[in-house]
């Protein structure tokens, strides 16, 4: 290489604008190594920065527009290695970014580069945007030692700046919700999408975190019967170079640039409040609101990428790097780099960003995306890693909901299953077992049955509970609900990528026709199944999780990557035909329905098992026949049809001593003709009441079935019969 080490580890900084109307110099004290960030205590302001390899940290403080730089302070004192000093003139609204001095050494891990301007890993806002440039990058593009080049370009202008704030919000009596497990049915959703082309917010507001607590909005949602609104990421986050060329954006989010910031595009105010104020309203109407998060990489890429923040500062502590070549990332996450939560300051910034959410913000709880990552150590993944430790007995983070995306792109990096006690996880065998029965494939009953149960192969162990099964269907990575039914393959082509991105082993039928169809019959049966699809994921034991959308039957045209597309794909569309306001009242009927029997929804694992003592079974498997299902018909792998007995007697906490619950009927017929189901005989009852029938919208429910009747039930359809008690003969 032609430059020095030297010349790399210089102060040849460029100097701020000189102009004496713009110029200053602050008065700066040593201040204070916590906490780390930028914090506003009333007088002045507390600037500390954690590097264990800089040899120099500035402060560069700009104008309010962002554009002239006003001033550079070199951090005064290096105490447990955090930078740091304080400003008795600052105050909220300052605009400011570091330049950190170190060594250019990529073959040994260091690439600090004084040259380009870092964002705070702290910042509690970032306004602007990155503007993409070759100065970005610590490297010269295009020089012959690629990566190993320096590149002394300044990166300011293409920079957004950190933004001190003041944290003081009266929150009144708002309160967080804390929805028991039991009673948790979470609706994924995305700020921007949802309020895009939502009627009731005006133009303004649309895509912001202000259209999203409109009135009509929060109602809505509320009168769905869902319990948590989980929002795709909200942190600040990059959209990609690469999809800027295209013309395309980074709308789901998953390309986080600071963790403790909201993404400055979702608020219209430019002022922080505005998300605590969606969260107040959600609160009043009832509804958590859990934050999806990606602590497992950054923007910055690889050795190839930008520049941005963490890279600058402390590259070697930051980033998990290979052992042996300290120049290249461990990339467990398919993103180019991965944080390395083995180190204690990086393992302390990510707990203090969720402390900070959840009391700060006050959220309800955390989706961790590709958790997995986050329980790593340096032999693999490991239940009692750091990570998961420091949630587990955190006084605060112990009290939220915390639920891991339990896969990764590294080795052993499926994990489902293998979290510790307290969290839930997303179960995607859930998903393939409902979508492989309901498109009839062969052999589904026995998973079927584990699947219905909360997946105790995966989770009956120390002490979980049924709730760490989040069952899903769908989210916003792959199809949606409709799609699901509509489409047989793939159609990304709008993503650029020759329809060679997302998954292709979706498990999806067209029913007949690919895409939309204009036949009767196939289109009453794509919405049969899209009502048995939603019934067996809220009549399973464990916890729900449904997409927004799918109850208005959206469409994304059959793209299932739709990661890069900001607009009419993505969105949601409010403008409903008859079927989407029928599927709206289905949805809100069968929540209601969960809700209503607790047996649905036990906080324990039940039991196929005779129980002598009280003389009955909490669980009973039947076949068409009304008998109990033997090994012969759990191994036919032509047998399509499944009866499900829920006995209420059995006491909801284990204690051995009788309940008083409704006894249950689910019945589930995946086969393509209709099946004649004959009603089994229950104790303390005198028949059976239909309360749901996917094969009809509006079923006549008040007339009782008696025993030994045969039940038809039409060809791909679910039921669910209430037992009549001999006392009661009332609807």
């Amino acid at each position: 290489m032609n430059t020095s080490q030297d010349r790399r580890d210089s102060s040849d900084s460029v100097a701020p604008d000189e102009s004496p109307s713009v110029m200053r110099r602050s008065r700066v004290h040593e201040g204070s190594s916590f906490p780390l960030g930028a914090t506003w205590d009333g007088l002045g302001v507390n600037f500390a920065l954690f590097s264990a390899h800089a040899t120099r940290v500035e402060l560069c403080l700009f104008d309010d527009t962002g554009e002239h730089e006003l001033e550079r302070i070199e951090l005064p004192e290096y105490t447990d290695e955090v930078w740091h000093g304080y400003l008795p003139d600052a105050r909220p609204g300052q605009l400011y970014g570091y330049r950190v001095h170190g060594p250019y050494a990529p073959e040994q891990g260091h690439r600090f580069n004084h040259h380009k301007l870092l964002l705070d890993p702290y910042a509690k806002q970032i306004v602007g945007e990155i503007k993409w440039d070759e100065a970005l990058f610590g490297y010269t593009i295009g020089h012959a030692d690629a990566d190993l080049s320096f590149d002394e370009r300044d990166s300011a202008p293409f920079m957004p700046r950190c933004r001190v704030v003041d944290p003081a919000f009266t929150w009144g009596r708002s309160q967080g919700v804390q929805r028991p497990w039991d009673r948790t049915v979470v609706y994924e959703t995305h700020v921007r999408g949802y309020t895009m082309r939502h009627p009731s917010v005006p133009e303004a507001l649309r895509g912001t975190f202000a259209g999203l607590m409109v009135n009509d909005v929060v109602e809505y949602i509320r009168s769905l019967g869902v319990s948590s609104v989980e929002l795709l990421p909200i942190h600040a986050f990059v959209d990609d170079q690469r999809l800027q060329e295209l013309g395309l954006h980074n709308y789901w989010g998953y390309n986080t640039l600071g963790f403790f910031a909201p993404h400055s595009p979702y608020l219209f105010g430019d002022n922080i409040n505005e998300f605590k104020e969606m969260v107040a309203r959600f609160h009043a109407a009832d509804l958590e609101v859990i934050l999806d998060v990606v602590y497992n990489h950054t923007a910055e890429g690889n050795e190839l990428g930008p520049t941005l923040s963490l890279k600058g500062i402390d590259n070697a502590s930051y980033y998990r790097l290979m052992p042996e070549e300290p120049r290249y990332y461990i990339d467990d996450t398919g993103t180019g780099n991965t944080l390395n939560l083995s180190h204690q300051r990086v393992l302390q910034m990510v707990t203090d960003s969720l402390r900070y959410w959840a009391t700060e913000m006050r959220v309800d709880g955390f989706r961790f995306d590709l958790a997995t990552i986050l329980g790593r150590e340096p032999h693999g993944f490991d239940e009692g890693g750091g990570f998961l430790d420091s949630c587990r007995q955190d006084p605060v983070l112990g009290q939220v909901k915390l639920i891991a995306e339990p896969w990764d792109c590294g080795p052993g990096g499926y994990q489902v299953g293998g979290f510790p006690p307290g969290w839930a996880e997303w179960n995607d065998q859930f998903r393939d077992t409902v979508r492989a029965f309901w498109r009839g494939d062969e052999g589904q009953l026995p998973t079927l049955a584990t699947r219905l149960m909360g997946s105790a192969d995966f989770f009956n162990r120390r002490g979980r509970r049924p709730f760490a099964s989040v069952n899903f269907v769908t989210a916003h990575d792959g199809y949606t609900l409709f799609d699901l039914v509509a489409y047989d393959d793939k159609h990304n082509e709008a993503n650029g990528e020759n329809n060679q991105d997302g998954h292709s082993h979706n498990l999806s039928w067209n029913h007949g026709e690919e895409g939309p169809s204009d036949d009767p019959d196939i289109q009453a049966l794509r919405l049969r199944q899209i009502r048995n699809l939603i019934a067996t994921t809220l009549f399973s034991q464990g916890t729900p999780m449904l997409l927004a959308g799918d109850e208005l039957l959206r469409t994304q045209q059959g793209n299932n990557n739709a990661y890069c597309q900001d607009n009419e794909i993505s969105w949601l569309d409010w403008n409903l035909d008859g079927d989407g306001h029928a599927m709206i009242e289905y949805v809100r009927r069968v929540n209601a329905l969960r809700l209503r029997y607790p047996i649905l929804r036990r906080g324990r694992f039940l039991s196929g098992d005779y129980n002598e003592e009280m003389g009955l079974k909490e669980v009973t498997w039947l076949a068409p026949d009304g008998n109990e299902m033997d090994v012969g018909r759990w191994e036919d792998p032509e047998a399509r049809t499944l009866g499900l007995l829920l006995d209420g007697r059995a006491q909801p906490s284990g204690i051995r001593k009788a309940g008083a619950d409704d006894t249950l009927l689910l019945i589930l017929n995946a086969h393509h003709d209709a099946v004649a189901f004959q009603l089994p005989e229950a104790p303390s009852g005198s028949g059976w009441r239909c309360r749901l029938d996917t094969s009809q919208t509006l079923k006549d429910t008040s007339s009782p079935r008696a025993f030994g009747e045969e039940y038809a039930m039409e060809g791909r359809s679910l039921a669910l019969l209430e037992l009549v008690q001999q006392a009661d003969d009332s609807v």
